[in-house]
């Protein structure tokens, strides 16, 4: 396998200054404090695979596994209920509410959830590379489908119209002129994951955490519970994106928040973006310690690693865009001075965000060869 991978170390980065945005401390501990007090929460896994560290070469790894986040398979479930749930504390809720998303797939579950909580209308807006299995599964949760020619970013341009037409709520996780107080709050809840992780970690602290990123609001998230928990002395943060949609990598290569022009749709359908959040990029343009550019060829043999369980490792269902971090791995260990740039060495304990899992059943059976209920029958976590 070629070694077709981009890495930039960040020019900009700055461990002597707090970060600068809107994500306080604050507006942090607000969310997280709301999420834990709903029904049915309980903190995901962080998995131990020292099977995988020995095969990587590494000190440690563990796997922050985001698969079971309230029944709906990924990290998102927390950034987009949590916004309508604070929309519907400012406008109400029922029948006559209406809120609007644009989505590759799981940010819309979750505002299709918080709808529903809400007994409230979701409107969710689908560009042409979303799968008909994720469609199908914003359907169960009783959205509205629109379907918009394109990418991404044009469903958010064309549901941001629309909504503005019929006075709906728009719930999106990335930043406009003036459009800033909701994509705050998505990246606010996002930033759980970090506070767990730091509670379950206790003196084992990584010294590498690798985040995958589209418009880069969880990887902005992370960034700043981690920097406000450990300072300066916060792990390496290296913020990994797919070939195709490499815009917070080319923005710091800019030095400058960038828009690209997507040059194909990547498998990792979640992260298919090419213009950055404001908000994101104000916190990783001095946060994030380095930016990964990974080929889709890395990612079906990250999918059957972690569901193989190597070494012993517990089986691990995770989706396309979930194994970003660990595919960026598997890219530098054929690619020595990338190893070597990134500080990777034996005595490294590298921290793996496994943002989602088989949220697209059918796609997940066709790259790993088994379902996802095969795979868990092979161990328990």
């Amino acid at each position: 396998m070629p070694a077709l991978i981009d890495h930039l170390a960040n020019p900009r980065a700055d461990r002597t200054a707090p970060l600068p945005g809107v994500l306080t401390a604050g507006i942090r501990s607000e969310a997280q404090t709301a999420i834990r007090d709903w029904p049915g929460y309980a903190p995901t896994p962080l998995i131990d695979l020292p099977g995988l560290a020995k095969r990587m070469g590494v000190g440690a790894a563990q796997y922050k596994d985001e698969a079971g986040r309230f029944g709906l398979g990924s990290f998102k479930a927390l950034g987009g209920a949590y916004a309508v749930q604070r929309l519907v504390r400012q406008f109400g809720s029922g029948t006559g509410i209406t809120f609007a998303a644009a989505t590759d797939g799981n940010h819309g579950r979750s505002v299709a959830w918080g709808a529903k909580q809400a007994d409230s209308r979701a409107v969710i807006y689908l560009h042409a590379g979303v799968s008909p299995g994720r469609e199908a599964a914003l359907r169960v949760l009783g959205a509205e489908i629109v379907r918009v020619s394109g990418n991404y970013d044009d469903s958010v341009r064309q549901c941001a119209r629309d909504a503005a037409a019929n006075d709906w709520h728009v719930v999106s996780d990335t930043a406009w002129d003036g459009y800033r107080d909701t994509p705050t709050a998505v990246m606010a809840g996002y930033s759980l994951i970090a506070a767990e992780t730091i509670e379950q970690i206790g003196s084992d602290r990584p010294t590498h955490v690798l985040v995958q990123a589209g418009v880069g609001g969880v990887a902005a998230a992370l960034c700043a519970e981690f920097r406000s928990a450990f300072g300066g002395a916060a792990p390496r943060f290296v913020v990994v994106e797919p070939s195709l949609a490499a815009c917070l990598l080319e923005s710091a290569r800019q030095g400058g928040r960038t828009e690209v022009a997507l040059a194909g749709e990547t498998v990792m359908a979640g992260l298919s973006c090419g213009d950055p959040s404001p908000l994101a990029w104000e916190i990783l343009d001095a946060g994030a310690d380095d930016f990964v550019a990974v080929d889709d060829a890395f990612v079906p043999p990250a999918m059957r690693l972690l569901a193989a369980g190597e070494g012993g490792d517990p089986p691990i269902v995770a989706g396309e865009s979930g194994v970003a971090g660990l595919s960026a791995l598997l890219a530098a260990q054929e690619q020595p001075a990338l190893w070597s740039a990134l500080g990777l060495g034996r005595d490294s304990r590298v921290l793996l965000i496994g943002t989602e899992g088989a949220t697209d059943p059918e796609i997940y059976n066709a790259i790993v060869g088994r379902t996802s209920e095969d795979v868990m029958a092979g161990g328990k976590r």
